[in-house]
């Protein structure tokens, strides 16, 4: 190879090895790299500068496949952490986020509140969006709580059981809003997997990522 072509190698490697968009392998490479060293007129070497520079830039491109084997390696153990988790929480009773009330005869209505608040308004509406029952609290301390409906409406009229939304409003003793985050609650009936990724089963129909939980207890709702 004449030194023209040994200068095409060498403005192709260091080319490749600085753009961070290039798809150039570790393999690819070193081949250019050898393939320079071969081609090279041991009467006039490389560089000593630019040789050091490609040496360096080869450094790096291993660490960094390195580092992305191990990220690799990282992934698949956490999903695999997360799947044996999600697995062992089947038959668990579960609070995750969530806007939506189960009405079994009865229905439990949980929700985070972000500090103490004075006054506590639970409203909850059925499929249609129609407003079915608005239930008001006292003082509620921050953190989790929970309020039971009767399954009425505000008429007195029993509704029948299914999904209904629910929305939380709350306010400190100055009327100001504070933070209230609802919670859904259910048991745990199964685990799903899409994209990589674990999500519990609550009762039967709706699917929660396990970041979603917020508070787990022992046995079934």
């Amino acid at each position: 190879m004449d030194v023209s072509a040994v200068d095409y190698v060498s403005q192709q490697l260091t080319s490749a090895a600085k753009k961070k968009e290039d798809a150039m392998g570790r393999d690819e490479f070193l081949k250019l790299f050898t393939t320079q060293l071969r081609a090279q007129n041991p009467l006039n070497p490389m560089n000593s500068t630019e040789f050091t520079a490609q040496l360096a830039q080869f450094s790096s491109l291993e660490q960094l496949t390195n580092i992305n084997e191990g990220l690799k390696k990282l992934t698949l153990y956490q999903g695999s952490l997360q799947n044996t988790l999600a697995t062992g929480m089947i038959g668990k009773c579960v609070k995750a986020l969530g806007d939506e009330v189960s009405l079994k005869g009865t229905g439990e209505v949980s929700y985070s509140l972000g500090q103490d608040a004075a006054a506590v308004t639970v409203s909850i509406y059925d499929s249609s969006g129609r407003l079915v029952r608005k239930i008001g609290n006292a003082a509620q301390k921050a953190g989790t709580n929970t309020v039971t409906w009767d399954g009425r409406d505000t008429a007195g009229v029993t509704q029948p059981d299914g999904k209904y939304k629910v929305k939380v409003e709350a306010a400190d003793g100055s009327g100001t809003a504070v933070q209230a985050t609802t919670l859904r609650t259910g048991t745990v009936t199964g685990v799903t997997f899409s994209d990589n990724t674990a999500y519990l089963v609550i009762d039967g129909t709706t699917r929660v990522q396990l970041g979603e939980v917020r508070e787990i207890t022992g046995g079934g709702a």
